[in-house]
Formats: C-alpha cells, structure tokens, sequence
C-alpha cells in the first residue's frame, strides 16, 4: 500500500508537470553552456586574486585619470568603470598591468532567449509562479524517486548497490537517476528559493550605513600605499570598489566585499562604518551560483548534465510505467469451486505470467483451478492445494499485491486439511533473495490444517528451467502431467548463431557431459554469459552458463534430465554437427577485471563458465577453485582443464569436495568453513567469489559466509554483495 502511493505520486507529479519540466530542462541545460563559455575567456590573469586592493588601485590610477569603479566577477575576471575622454567605458583589465583585456562579455541572442523562457515562459508573473510550482513538483518527484529506488533495492544504505538489469529503460531509468540526484535536487531546492526571493516572499535586507559626517576629517592625510584596510584586503575577496564622487570629506570609497560592506573614509583610509553581509544576501548569492554554475565549469557541466537528464527519465519513466504489464486475472470457476487455489505475490506482474500458465495448464488437465492475489486470501471452502507463487521487494518486503496477507491469513481460518507449496522468485544479485517467500512459508506452515509439499522453491532471473523443476515433480506426485509453456520473458540475447560441436566428454555414470563448441560466426562471448538453445520439439528456451577457452572455442557442462528434451538432445550431438542458439549476455557474472584474488566456488555442472573465465587468466591472478563432486571420477570431464591451468599457473589452486568418498559427507560449503579465515582475507583485500551450481548449494554457501562476515570481518554479508564482491549465477 505504501509502496503504491509513492509509485503513484511519482507518477502524478512527473505527468502534472511534464510538459514545464521539458521545457525548463532543455533550457537549464543550454543555460549551464553559457558560465563555461564565458569561463574560458582570456580575462582570468593568474594570482590576481592574491594582488591586495592597495596594489591593485595603484595599478589602475597610474593607468586611468578618472575610475568610477572596480569589480570582481565570480569567474575571477576584474573589470573597470572609468572615463576617457569624457565618455565613460567599462572593460577588462590586468590587474597587474592595468591594460585593456576586451569588453565586458553580452549575453548571447540564444542564451538571452533561454533565460527568459527558462525564467517566466514569456508569460511574466504567471510564468515565474509556474516556473517556481515546477520546481516544487521536482523536489517532490526526485524525493518519491529516492524512495522508490531505496525500496527497489533493500533500504537506503543498498541505494547505490549494483542494478539488476530487466531491461533497457528500467536498468538506466535507476542508474541515471542516482548519477544525476545531486544535481537535480540543488536546481530543484535554489529554484524554489530563487522563486520565493522574486516574489519577495524572502525578504531581503538591504546594508544601511549610519555616517556621522561630523565627525569626519580629512587629516592626517595619507598616501593610498598607507592605507592598512587596502594593505590587508586581496582582490579575491572584492565584489565592487566604487570611488568617491568628488574631494570632497562627505565622499568616500565603498567596498563590496563577499561577506561584509566597508565605508572608507578616501584621505586617510579609516573605516567609517562596516556592516556584515545580510545572511538572506549571501544565501542568495550562493542559491544563484548553485542554480546557474556561474564561475565553475566543473559544476556548470554537472548542472547540464542534471537537466538533460530529466528528459531521459522522463521518457524511460513513461516508458516503464507503460510496459508494465497490468494485472489481469480471468477464473472460469469461483474460488469456492475450486479444489486448487494458486495465490500470487507480484510487483511488476512477471511472477503472474508463470502462475497464469500454471493455471492454464491445471484447468487444460481438468482441475478445477482459482487465480488470485496473496493479498485476495479468505476461506476457500473447496480448497486441497494451495500454491503460492511469489516475489520479494526491497529489503526483504512483501511485494505490492501480498502486504496485507499476513494480516489476512490470521483472520481466515481454514477448517478442512490442505497441502501447500511455496515457490520463490527473485534474483541472487539482490541481498534478501526470495526472503518474502521464505516468511510465507513460515506463515502458512504454522496453520493448523496445512501440509507442505517440501520446501521453498526459488527461482533466479525468471528461469523457466528451475520452475519447471519444480512444477513438473510437483505434477507428477499428484498423478499429472503438464506442458509448460514459457511466459514470453527472457534475457537479451544476440541474434541466433551456428557453432560447430568440436568434442563431447561424457561421464555417464552421472549423465554429464562437457561440450565444445567453435564459436562459427564470430559472435562475442564472455564467460558467464549464457547460451540460449531452443529445440524443435517444444520451444521453450534452455539456458547454459559458457567457459569461453579461447581460440573461438566454447565450452558449456550438461546434466542429461530424465525425459529431458534439450539435454538429451545436446548429448546427441556428434563432432561436426552444427548447433544453432543464441547468447544471452549476463554481465553481473563476468569475472572481475581488477581484482587480484577470486574465490571460484562450483558443484558439478556449474563448473562450466568457471573453466573459460580460469583458460582466460593470463595475467596469473590467484583464482582459487572450489568444486563439489561425488567422487574423484566425477572430475573426468574437466580433469585435462583443470591440470593444464595448474600447470600454466592460471589457477592457484583446486581443492574439490568428494561427497561420496567417506562415510560423512563432504561439501563445498565445508571446505569453506575450514578455509574461513583465508576467505575473510581475500574480502577485507577487495576480492571476490562466485559462485555457480544449484541454489540449494549457493544457499548453504551463503550461510557460510555470512557466518565468516560476522565472525571475522564484523561485517553484513551484505556489505560485500553491494561491493560487488560477491557474484552468483545459480539454478
């Protein structure tokens, strides 16, 4: 529910004030173009800010008969009032010399048009009362946007963790929202306020000196080098030096410095009256230099990178909101018919689209079958098997359409038995990975009449394949049999590509294989990327982790399933054969490039992409493997791989895990805990693990590293995963 008002408000306020902040935003960012323009001028003279004003008049009197005034402008430029020939001229000057650099800098046609319409919209008061609403609207829509990441991400300390990439306009809608924040909310904040000090809302106080011209005196008389106040005031404190009128005592010299206003008296130098800055003034001062960039190109240029950004977001927003697929649930039978009942807990509606082809499948099978939301749960009269498909948001948070089914759960009892099955979706990049759906588990585990039908399920990256692992045992154990359609979602993929089958290793006691492939298109492939292949008898996508060896050489590890098409079918191909399939990038899992140790940690097939990343370790970083088999002729596939990189130094070291080797078994998270402190050491010097196999090994894993995180580091694992130091790809 809050989650929704924040979206909804985010939403609003963009379309309420879409078409001002277009306006205002392609404007600021020409305007941001014009204090870098005016920067590069030739009138900046080097340590002039160091001359004292003493130096400085001493300069300009010997050069000028007649000055009127001095100034300093925010780019460092010194510029003169002062008439020659009876004709009064304003310019640039060195201040060392007193020469003529150039005049004074006009603003040009283009920028003098963007101002006014970046301004008032041509349309006066009106315009500025818009212009300052709009600005409003902004700080209201970067803070909505603020929150939404936040909770997108796990709470505000995860808020600049890695992004996981959907798509296109999701993935950069986030990272260039966060990029750009700073400088959004500063336009933002000295727009409201350079706003309400147009409309006088801020009142702003202006210096008042109180002379007591009497007491003025023209003696002792001193020379301007004897002047102390001159003597100790640099150039780079002068906003404005303006000459007396006249010789006569009730004129004087005025001095505008950047904090205070200075009366002094022109014969001996005395100050007669000093009065500090009003703190509405320099507030002002500063909001205008945030808002413009006015004498910085470093910050002008962070400025119009923040205003040609918000179109962006703008168009990626819309796009996102567009492309969300809406909630749309048709049940042929109401749910007090219906023996099963599948519940969904979703954000965005993908974890729907695999529970609507769940649904479809079971009413296609006869059963008679009911579709709702977690958040829709109540007495179901008829109910036998309740399937509960759900993601996680945020920190470990129910999704939007499950927030209240706690709540509901405890107000609606269920009379008769029934079993359950959770099934978790979510993504091994985040920290809190199907956390929601373990909770639901808990929750409906401790019902009085309810029975599970095993474990949490969970699926990474919306993978058909480890759904389908799950649904079809769960089929099968009830006397069914479901064809499975995948939901039209997947990774982005380069267009389909032919590789030639260059070997295949097989280990059939265990139904594995290692083939490789010779990359016959040329299409680039990193380790950990995945290869997409599709058979001709179902269509339904399968996905394989690859080792790129080198030399266009690709290498993918295969379990054969039981009645498994796309396996069986890959462990049918011969030498010489042509495989067609696509490659699906999959960059959060690519080895990293600067760090010097990387924990590899694998059990059976996983160890696939681990082969191509370790072939590719030229540079001889300590890349250490941990693999898990069930006996040392498991390794027979990989074994010439594994030799050959401890020989060239490629790999540091192997240690495996043979679980079927003694009567207490031995896993991979085992030898990690006996390797504790080694590990902590490689985290506390910016290195990494990956990890790749099955999720109940990345799970216990996990465990494993939390506990060393907090043992030794005194350290969240989380604090690692948001480093990047921590990278898992598993199934």
């Amino acid at each position: 529910m809050v989650l929704s008002i924040w979206r909804n408000s985010h939403l609003v306020l963009a379309v309420v004030a879409s078409l001002f902040l277009l306006i205002a935003s392609i404007t600021g960012g020409i305007l941001a173009v014009e204090p870098i323009s005016n920067k590069v001028r030739p009138y900046n003279i080097d340590h002039a800010d160091k001359l004292t004003l003493t130096e400085t008049l001493t300069n300009l009197n010997a050069k000028y008969d007649e000055i009127l005034s001095v100034s300093s402008d925010r780019n460092g430029f010194v510029s003169v009032s002062v008439i020659i020939n009876g004709e009064n001229e304003q310019f640039y000057v060195d201040p060392f010399t007193g020469n003529k650099l150039g005049p004074l800098i006009e603003k040009a046609p283009i920028f003098k048009f963007s101002t006014s319409l970046h301004r008032s919209l041509f349309l006066k008061t009106t315009g500025r009362f818009l212009i300052g609403l709009v600005s409003q609207l902004l700080f209201l829509i970067a803070v909505s946007g603020i929150i939404l990441i936040a909770k997108r991400q796990g709470g505000f300390k995860y808020l600049f963790a890695s992004v996981v990439r959907e798509n296109f306009s999701q993935f950069n809608h986030v990272v260039y929202a966060r990029i750009t924040l700073l400088p959004i909310i500063v336009l933002s904040l000295t727009g409201i306020y350079l706003s309400l000090l147009r409309f006088n809302l801020i009142p702003e106080e202006q210096v008042v000196h109180e002379i007591d011209y009497d007491s003025l005196t023209d003696s002792p008389k001193k020379p301007l080098k004897d002047f102390e106040f001159f003597n100790s005031t640099t150039l780079g404190e002068l906003k404005e030096l303006e000459y007396p009128f006249s010789e006569f005592i009730e004129d004087f010299y005025t001095i505008r410095l950047k904090d205070k206003e200075v009366i002094l008296n022109q014969f001996n130098g005395e100050i007669i009256t000093e009065k500090k800055s009003a703190l509405v003034a320099i507030i002002s001062s500063w909001a205008t230099v945030l808002h413009t960039g006015e004498g910085s190109i470093v910050w002008s240029a962070i400025l119009g990178m923040g205003s040609l950004s918000i179109p962006f977001l703008m168009l990626t927003g819309f796009i996102i909101y567009f492309k969300r697929p809406k909630i749309h649930i048709k049940n042929k039978y109401s749910q007090n018919e219906c023996s099963h009942i599948i519940l969904v807990g979703t954000e965005g509606a993908t974890t729907l689209q695999y529970a609507q082809e769940f649904h479809r499948q079971l009413q296609k099978v006869g059963i008679k079958s009911y579709l709702g939301l977690m958040n829709e749960y109540c007495l179901f009269k008829k109910m036998e098997q309740l399937i509960i498909f759900t993601a996680t948001y945020g920190q470990g948070e129910s999704p939007a359409s499950a927030d209240r089914f706690k709540e509901l759960v405890k107000k609606n009892y269920q009379p008769q038995p029934f079993s359950f099955s959770v099934i978790g979706f979510g993504s091994t990049a985040y920290p809190n990975y199907c956390q929601f759906a373990y909770e639901t588990f808990e929750i409906v585990k401790k019902l009085p009449n309810a029975n599970s039908l095993g474990k949490v399920h969970t699926v990474n990256d919306q993978s058909f394949e480890a759904f389908s692992n799950w649904a079809n045992p769960w089929a099968r154990a009830i006397g069914l049999k479901l064809q499975l359609e995948k939901p039209k979602i997947t990774l982005p993929k380069n267009h389909v590509s032919n590789f030639e089958v260059l070997d295949r290793i097989d280990f059939e006691k265990e139904d594995t294989f290692l083939l490789t492939l010779k990359n016959m298109n040329g299409t680039r492939v990193v380790s950990g990327d995945l290869l997409s292949v599709i058979p001709e008898q179902d269509e339904r996508e399968r996905l394989y982790s690859i080792g790129n060896l080198g030399n266009n050489t690709l290498a993918i590890s295969v379990k054969k399933q039981p009645n498994g098409i796309c396996s069986n079918m890959l462990g049918q191909l011969e030498k010489g054969k042509i495989l067609s399939a696509g490659v699906a990038k999959n960059r959060h899992f690519y080895l990293p490039k600067n760090t010097k140790d990387v924990v590899l940690i694998a059990t059976g097939t996983g160890i696939g992409p681990f082969l191509g990343m370790i072939a590719s370790n030229v540079a001889r970083r300590k890349l250490h493997l941990y693999w898990g088999g069930r006996t040392p002729e498991s390794l027979a596939p990989y074994k010439a791989h594994i030799d050959e990189a401890l020989f060239k130094k490629r790999l540091h070291l192997f240690t495996p895990a043979y679980s079927r080797m003694q009567s207490e078994k031995i896993y991979v998270q085992h030898l990690i805990k006996r390797d504790a402190n080694k590990i902590a050491g490689i985290f506390s010097k910016g290195g990494c693990v990956m990890i790749c196999g099955s999720i109940a090994m990345q799970r216990e894993v996990m465990t494993e590293l939390q506990d060393i995180c907090s043992t030794y580091l005194k350290k969240d694992l989380s604090y690692y995963q948001n480093r990047k130091q921590i990278k898992m790809d598993c199934y």
